[in-house]
Formats: structure tokens, C-alpha cells, sequence
């Protein structure tokens, strides 16, 4: 790491942070930034207009400058060790971080985060806050020689504070992922194209039709409408109720009540008709308002489902726009990985839907899904780098061993290059060990047959031992060239010597070795048949002398 001698806050502070990618930056340059939305962040590079710093967020900054020294304290005590903050840069400087304190061998970093009780809880279980996860991993990249980091949450006091212990074991797989989201930034910093401000929408003021005005004169002359009214109350009362019927009659009476208490609602509703059509102009007015009524209805709810109709396709637009660029990222990287091409995930589409979930406005919707666009070219732009790099291994190792690796695709695809480099000098030790298994065998056939032949025996006299059954076999000598290269299977010779029986090892210990293998089968020279009996009578008649002596 190198030191850069600025006090943090500083103007000058300030300006060195526009020339590095800084850590403080990586969780919204990851897109797990409750403060800033990546979309906000790239503008911010590219533009190098900083947001403004409202109230509540000033106050929040001012309120970690206050617990810093006091939890920076708490950490020297526990660590036993002076911690010092410093601006470091990484060797490449390219990125760079401002710790909140680093030993002075720099084996120890120190992270202050003000109280927050979600902070506070995942650290309980161990977990180190996703929000400010890749912070600390860009810090463990930038203090190459830190060995842990004493990350603290709280408001200064024993009581008020967590503490959580971070070893560079837990997030040193993480740090390729956070460059790859670096370089991928740097990219869409470098494509980004200004849009226009504008302001969160307001509903523009939509002028109605004006209150409907009436002036009604008239007057009840006569009613005995409380009296009727009572009379229908008892009426109801009398009525029959469902547990009370138990009889046929029971059902019956009830029946004709319900029958008369239809015909007095009808009854009921002729007299309401006969006193609107006696007021026809009121019978007019409230015919016109029941039609302005369902006539404004059936206009509103058209116009919800057109809003609800559109409202889908700007989403669908955004998606697909999200998918699109995912692609050609893809074909991008494809147009160099030749066989070894990659291919985007088959849920790209559901999963950039699922980013705008709970998004209430087009551009938020916009903002998450370009934020999830750029995960999905990270991961693209990692898988490719991890192919490559198997591609170079498989290359270096393979040597001359190339047939050994028909799955090279699948290989370069699925294992990280360390994988595939044990995997290539198994496979290649296992060949060779193959090979020498094969020539030794070979070896011990040749010494075996060199074996056999150094012990033939002294060549039989036919004459004196050939039996009468086997007199009529021509003498080698005495064959012509077509006969001289006839052949017999071992199975013609035990089936013409029936019911001996003699196998090729037999044979082999008499002198005859096949001259020849066909489909299995095993073939000696037609012309040894004699003398395979001769010799074959010599054991027998061995045989028999050593059953008589």
C-alpha cells in the first residue's frame, strides 16, 4: 500500500478521492448502497458533479467524526496496539480507501460505523453487515499486508457497541468480484450519456363536469308512512324462522308468507313508481344522473386499465432494454472465446423483473435494473477471464497429450484453472501408467513365446510312431504349396481325436504352436495333424509304461 499524506476532509482530500476508485464507493458501486444508487454513482464519475449533502445526511456524517475517536480508542485498547488513520492507495493506485485506523506494521485495519441496531444484529450472528461488506474487502485489497480487521458499531460506549473480528480469509475470493465490478464501472462510466433531470411526476389538475344544482318545491300532503312502517316491522316479526320449521304445515305456512310478503314489496314499489311519474321532472333529473353516473364510471374504469396496460409495457420495455444489453455483452465477449463461447443465464429476463419488484416509478425501476444489468456483465466478464485462464492451462500442461481431453470445453467451462491444472497431470500420469502396463504385458507375451520355442522337443520319427489310423497323413515334405498352407482348429483336432481332448498349452509342452488366430479361433498347420498324433501316442504309450512299472 502506499500512504498518502492528506488529512481526511480536506480539500485537498477531497480532490485526490476524484483521481482513485474509493472504498467507500464500492457498496453503491455494487449496487448494496441504501445512500446512493449505482445509476447515481456512475453520473457522479462521469459527470464530477457531487450530489448535494442534505441535513440528514450532514448530520449523520457528523455524528460518525464524533464517535470515530471514541470507538477508534475502544479498538486500540482491545487490540493492544496504536492505530493511526490513513489515506492509502493500492500499488497500481487505482483504488484507494480511507481507514479509520491501520497498525503501525499494518497487519491490523480498523472500520468505525456509528450505532445502527440492524448492523448490530447481523453482527451477533457473525455476519458482517452487507452494507458495508465490499467496503472492507477493497481495504483488504488496498493494505495488502492486513491480515484481519477490528470492524465496530456503536456510539463510543462498552455497553452502546458491537465488535466484529473480519480475517482476510473470509473475503479474499470476493476481491477478483469487486475488480470485475470496478473494471465494469469504469465501462459504463465511460458509455454514459447524460439524460435530463426531471422532476417526480404530479398529477396535473383534471377539471370536472361542475356540481349538479337542483331546487325541489313540493310538499307530502298526506302519509301514513310511520304507520306503515310499523305495520312492516310486524310483519317481519311474524315471519316463520328457518329453526322453527319442523312440520309439512310448518313449510307450507312459510311458503305462503314469503309469497305474501313478495306481493307487498311489489306493492311497495308500484306506489313509489306512482309518486315519481306525479313528479316527472324529478323522475327525469334522476334518470339523467343515474346515466351520467354510468356513463363517467365506464370512462374511468377504461382509462385505469389503459394507465395499468401502459404502465406494463414501460416495465416490459425496461426489462427487455436490461436483457438486450446483458446480450450483447455477451456477443461481445463471444466474439474472442471461439469454441469455448459463454452463454447468459437462462432466468436473465425473470430476474431483471424480479429487480423492479416494489418499484413505484419508472425511473427507480430503470435505476434497479441497471444496476442489475451490471452485476449480470461482472459475472459475464469474471466467467470468460476463468475460461481463458483454463484455456491458457489446458494449453501449457496438455503438451502432446491433447487426445486425453475430449471434454476441453466442458473443462475450461465448469473448473477453476488450479482444478483443471491437478486434473490435466492426473489424467496425463494415469496414461502413461497405462502405457507402461501395456508394454510390460507386451514384454512378458514375447519372453513367454521365446520361452516356448526354446523348448521344443527333439523332432518325432513318424514312421516309427505314426499309428495305423493316421497312416494315410501326407508327409509335409511331400504336400503341395495349397496344402503346405492349410490350417485345422484346435476344435476340428479334439473333435477327429474324440474322446481326447487337448488344449492349445498342451499343444505348446508337445512342441506345436497355433499358426495362426481367426475371429477367436485357433488355427495350426493342417500338415502338423500326423504329427501331433505320433506325439500324442508317445505320451500314451508313456503313460502306460509308468501304469505297468
Amino acid at each position: 500500500m502506499k500512504t498518502v499524506h492528506l488529512q481526511q476532509g480536506s480539500p485537498e482530500w477531497q480532490a485526490h478521492r476524484r483521481t482513485t476508485r474509493n472504498a467507500s464507493d464500492a457498496p453503491a458501486m455494487m449496487g448494496v448502497s441504501p445512500y446512493v444508487t449505482r445509476a447515481e454513482l456512475v453520473r457522479q464519475y462521469a459527470t464530477g458533479v457531487q450530489r448535494e449533502i442534505d441535513d440528514v445526511t450532514q448530520k449523520r456524517f457528523d455524528k460518525g467524526h464524533e464517535v470515530e475517536p471514541l470507538l477508534r480508542a475502544m479498538a486500540e485498547a482491545e487490540i493492544g496496539e496504536d492505530l493511526y488513520p490513513v489515506t492509502g492507495v493500492s500499488d497500481d493506485r487505482y483504488l484507494g480507501a480511507s481507514f479509520d485506523g491501520v497498525t503501525l506494521g499494518e497487519d491490523i485495519i480498523f472500520e468505525a460505523k456509528q450505532h445502527n441496531a440492524e448492523k448490530r444484529k447481523q453482527m451477533a450472528d457473525g455476519i458482517i453487515p452487507p452494507v458495508d461488506y465490499w467496503q472492507v474487502v477493497q481495504q483488504f485489497e488496498v493494505c495488502k499486508d492486513a491480515r484481519r480487521c477490528l470492524y465496530l458499531c456503536g456510539d463510543g460506549t462498552e455497553a452502546g457497541t458491537s465488535r466484529l473480528w473480519i480475517d482476510r480469509e473470509q473475503v479474499e475470493d470476493d476481491i477478483p468480484h469487486l475488480l470485475a465490478g470496478w473494471q465494469q464501472f469504469d465501462a459504463d462510466v465511460a458509455a454514459y450519456q447524460p439524460e435530463p433531470v426531471r422532476a417526480a411526476p404530479v398529477a396535473a389538475p383534471v377539471e370536472g363536469f361542475g356540481a349538479l344544482s337542483l331546487q325541489v318545491e313540493g310538499r307530502v300532503i298526506a302519509s301514513n308512512l310511520d304507520a306503515f312502517k310499523a305495520r312492516a316491522d310486524a310483519f317481519i316479526a311474524r315471519l316463520p324462522k328457518p329453526d322453527e320449521l319442523q312440520t309439512d304445515q310448518d313449510f307450507v305456512d312459510a311458503k305462503e308468507a314469503a309469497k305474501i310478503a313478495r306481493g307487498e314489496v311489489d306493492k311497495l314499489r308500484a306506489c313509489k313508481a306512482s309518486i315519481l311519474a306525479s313528479m316527472g321532472d324529478i323522475d327525469a333529473v334522476l334518470s339523467a344522473i343515474d346515466m351520467i353516473d354510468a356513463s363517467v364510471t365506464r370512462s374511468a374504469i377504461a382509462l385505469e386499465k389503459s394507465v395499468k396496460v401502459e404502465e406494463q409495457a414501460r416495465k416490459d420495455a425496461i426489462v427487455r432494454a436490461g436483457a438486450d444489453a446483458v446480450r450483447a455483452h455477451y456477443d461481445q465477449i463471444n466474439a474472442t472465446m471461439g469454441e469455448h463461447r459463454i452463454l447468459p443465464p437462462g432466468q436473465l429476463v425473470q430476474d431483471l423483473g424480479a429487480a423492479i419488484k416494489g418499484k413505484k416509478s419508472l425511473a427507480s425501476m430503470k435505476d434497479a435494473v441497471d444496476t442489475a444489468v451490471a452485476g449480470f456483465k461482472i459475472a459475464a466478464s469474471e466467467q470468460a477471464e476463468r475460461v481463458r485462464a483454463n484455456v491458457r492451462v489446458l494449453e501449457m500442461e496438455q503438451g502432446s497429450h491433447g487426445v486425453l481431453f475430449p471434454d476441453r470445453v466442458a473443462l475450461c467451462a465448469t473448473k477453476t484453472p488450479e482444478d483443471l491444472r491437478n486434473l490435466i497431470t492426473a489424467r496425463i500420469a494415469q496414461a502413461k501408467s497405462d502405457q507402461e502396463k501395456r508394454e510390460e504385458e507386451a514384454r512378458q507375451r514375447e519372453a513367454a513365446q521365446s520361452e516356448a520355442a526354446s523348448a521344443v522337443p527333439a523332432p518325432v520319427d513318424a514312421k516309427q510312431h505314426a499309428p495305423v489310423a493316421v497312416a494315410t497323413q501326407p508327409d509335409r515334405a511331400t504336400l503341395t504349396p495349397a496344402a503346405a498352407g492349410a490350417r485345422i482348429k484346435l476344435g476340428d483336432i479334439n473333435a477327429r481325436i474324440a474322446p481326447i481332448t487337448v488344449t492349445s498349452d498342451g499343444l505348446r509342452t508337445l512342441g506345436f504352436v497355433p499358426a495362426a488366430r481367426e475371429k477367436g479361433a485357433t488355427l495350426y498347420a493342417l500338415a502338423d495333424f500326423g504329427l501331433i498324433c505320433a506325439a500324442l501316442q508317445d505320451v500314451l504309450a508313456d503313460a502306460a509304461q509308468q501304469k505297468a512299472a
